[in-house]
């Protein structure tokens, strides 16, 4: 056998029985242990990245221990271990239910923290529910309310811009959605609100609620131009107001936006709603 082979064989060797050693050593203290050598060995467990191990323990010890000198680190703890086990919705749970057990705990700050970081993790893609980043953005502005000089105020605050980021996006992809969709699914000369109009709603509510969001140039662009394609399927009755209102949405983004690659649609817009109006 060649040598390096045969010391690869002798390293896996050892680590195997380090590791069967270590799972015995773990099933020997929960089985057999009393409280105080299971709380022990879930610390060093934690310590030694040992996660699983730790939440194995420290979800009975929790218990055990309540009313005791060791009762909030066992708490706060525990939430750190599912935490580092990226169990995240475990995790702010055993965070919230340390901040109500112990408002005044030593461990109270960084575990309100620590809410907002676990449903942080759990925020799923723009495209999907955002009730975890609504409630990370809850949580986050609960910690800087609550604890205004912290050290960890500066962290929270770079992560409520990142979700109120991912908020924006959604709402952008929303706007585009129904701007892509235009009239398809129904009749927009009808009294049914159109895709263009559900798009418009929800653009102008993106820009009420984030007035100076990056994307702010896109949510007016999809606005000038849904209202465009509203005037060119309009009714007759609505026809001349829709145009007027498509021109002065043209103009207003060309105030704004004087430098963008997208003032020639706005220019050929303006040019066809005074065709309209003046005929």
């Amino acid at each position: 056998m060649h040598p390096e082979m045969k010391k690869g064989i002798i390293i896996l060797s050892c680590v195997a029985l380090l590791m069967a050693s270590c799972a015995s050593e773990f099933n020997s203290v929960y089985k057999y242990g009393d409280a105080e050598a299971r709380y022990e060995y879930a610390k060093e467990a934690f310590a030694r990245g040992k996660f699983q191990q730790a939440v194995t323990l420290l979800e009975e010890l929790v218990t055990i221990k309540k009313g005791s000198d060791e009762a909030q680190e066992a708490l706060y703890m525990l939430g750190m271990a599912q935490y580092c086990n990226l169990d995240y919705e475990a995790a702010s749970e055993t965070f919230k239910k340390y901040g109500s057990s112990y408002p005044r705990g030593i461990y109270a700050e960084p575990a309100a923290f620590y809410v907002g970081q676990s449903l942080f993790q759990s925020s799923p893609e723009p495209r999907l529910d955002q009730s975890p980043t609504n409630g990370a953005i809850n949580a986050y502005q609960q910690f800087i309310d609550l604890y205004p000089d912290s050290k960890l105020r500066p962290a929270a605050q770079e992560r409520l811009y990142e979700l109120h980021g991912k908020l924006i996006q959604k709402e952008l992809l929303s706007a585009e959605l129904y701007y892509n969709l235009g009239g398809y699914f129904g009749n927009i000369n009808s009294n049914e609100e159109s895709n263009y109009t559900s798009c418009i709603v929800t653009a102008q509510n993106a820009l009420k609620n984030y007035p100076y969001c990056d994307q702010r140039e896109e949510f007016m662009l999809l606005i000038m131009k849904s209202k465009f394609q509203l005037a060119e399927n309009s009714s007759e009755e609505k026809r001349l107001e829709r145009y007027r209102d498509a021109e002065d949405e043209c103009y207003g983004f060309i105030n704004e936006f004087p430098e963008s690659k997208n003032a020639e649609i706005a220019e050929k817009y303006i040019a066809k709603c005074k065709k309209v109006i003046k005929d």
